[in-house]
């Protein structure tokens, strides 16, 4: 046989195997995505926003404490860990590229990437729930920052550093000292770029519910005291979800139904960034 001709059926062959794969994740994708549709669409009305989470044997309710629990747990995440990750994201791409601290920093926000989120669970529980005797709001806030800090880190390094060298060399013989560069020309310039990590970064705490079982744990009741313990919609999909009721499971379904659609939306909000960064 031809060498080229090998090569053409080698080709042919790998080809069709990846379009099998590919349709064949697709598959289940669409099914996960229809199931909870399907399951979900049907109990999203204006209860699920306005009514707190029922107890055992209560009919109707909503996820109204969830929701916001949810929200502030994110909100608060977000806040402790992005200015961090963007701080240490500007040091190791601006300051101490080749500097040996900058490669500690690198290997350990490598291994923060990969931890399984439980681990930074029990670390919090350690550090905070058991030093204050309770579970609460800031614990879950705290865990989750953790998880932030890492993607952000790596994404606005990354997004620094596509910047080119010629932009600082040219404001540096203007005679711009080092910091308004930084401020000034590379963060203005990667900002989308920066942005877009922060975004992903919601999209991973989103549906984090380990990390929350051992710090906010959960609450029945409306509550925004971040000393408190705190509802949440991970935890209480997983509560519900295992629950004997059929109300509770109703409602577990519209909880992940939501969950995915948020986590969808902020996906294809990143990628109108990134389109509109390039």
């Amino acid at each position: 046989m031809h060498i080229h001709t090998r090569r053409k059926l080698v080709n042919g062959f790998n080809l069709m195997i990846s379009a099998v794969m590919t349709l064949f994740g697709l598959f289940f994708l669409v099914w996960l995505l229809w199931t909870l549709v399907a399951r979900g669409i049907s109990h999203i009305d204006l209860a699920l926003f306005v009514e707190d989470t029922p107890g055992p044997g209560d009919e109707g309710g909503g996820l109204r404490n969830a929701i916001v629990g949810s929200l502030l747990l994110t909100g608060f995440g977000v806040l402790i860990g992005a200015p961090l990750g963007i701080l240490t994201g500007t040091y190791l791409a601006e300051f101490g590229r080749h500097a040996w601290l900058s490669k500690a920093v690198r290997f350990i926000n490598d291994i923060l990437l990969s931890a399984p989120s439980i681990v930074i669970g029990v670390f919090v529980y350690e550090i905070m729930v058991v030093s204050l005797g309770h579970f609460s709001g800031w614990a879950g806030a705290v865990a989750l920052a953790i998880i932030v800090v890492p993607v952000v880190v790596r994404t606005s390094e990354d997004m620094m550093r596509l910047v080119p060298d010629q932009m600082r060399e040219a404001a540096a013989a203007l005679g711009a000292p080092q910091w308004r560069i930084v401020l000034q020309i590379v963060i203005r310039a990667a900002l989308s770029g920066i942005l877009t990590g922060v975004l992903l970064a919601v999209a991973r705490i989103a549906g984090e519910t380990a990390p929350l079982l051992f710090t906010a744990l959960n609450n029945q009741f409306f509550t925004t005291d971040m000393a408190q313990p705190m509802a949440n919609l991970p935890v209480m999909i997983f509560n519900f979800a295992m629950g004997p009721y059929e109300d509770w499971h109703d409602l577990a379904w519209a909880g992940a139904l939501l969950i995915t659609l948020a986590v969808l939306g902020l996906n294809i909000l990143t990628r109108l960034f990134l389109r509109t960064s390039k």
